[in-house]
């Protein structure tokens, strides 16, 4: 049996354009339910999905890249427990999904998954291999979720 880690969960939805759509995709016990499974300890995390406008101004003020981009990771604390806020951009995560075939919610859970990992301190910038190892242990998570292998 799987026993899963403690976790404290805000679902924030800023104002955007076809909110309905991604707040029916993202219900609160799935989106707990994808973060448990990524988690290595307790957590409180916080998950905003935001409009193209907010997503590149926290893209840019933070990491300097003027766009926005599907999912940000601000991690605060690792131990003892991980505090973190996972900033997921709604028109380009539904922009992704249709490009690769999949369905909203399965890719909202791989980019919600890939960003508790980042909280944790997994990295896929620093080498091909860190890559390759994210990746895999993303693809492990998400099959045991009941997703298809996201890459």
């Amino acid at each position: 049996m799987l026993l899963l880690n403690q976790l404290s969960l805000s679902l924030q939805f800023g104002k955007m354009d076809n909110a309905a759509l991604h707040r029916a995709a993202l219900p609160r016990h799935k989106v707990a339910r994808w973060i448990r499974h990524a988690l290595q300890c307790d957590a409180e995390i916080t998950v905003r999905i935001v409009d193209a406008e907010e997503g590149q101004a926290l893209n840019r003020d933070y990491r300097k890249k003027d766009y926005a981009t599907n999912v940000l990771t601000f991690d605060y604390a690792m131990e003892p427990s991980v505090t973190a806020d996972l900033v997921l951009c709604a028109p380009v995560v539904a922009q992704e999904a249709g490009e690769q075939g999949k369905t909203l919610q399965a890719h909202y859970a791989h980019l919600i998954v890939h960003g508790t990992l980042h909280a944790q301190g997994w990295d896929h910038e620093t080498s091909k291999e860190d890559a390759q190892v994210m990746e895999l242990r993303e693809t492990e998570i998400l099959t045991r979720l009941g997703f298809a292998n996201p890459y």
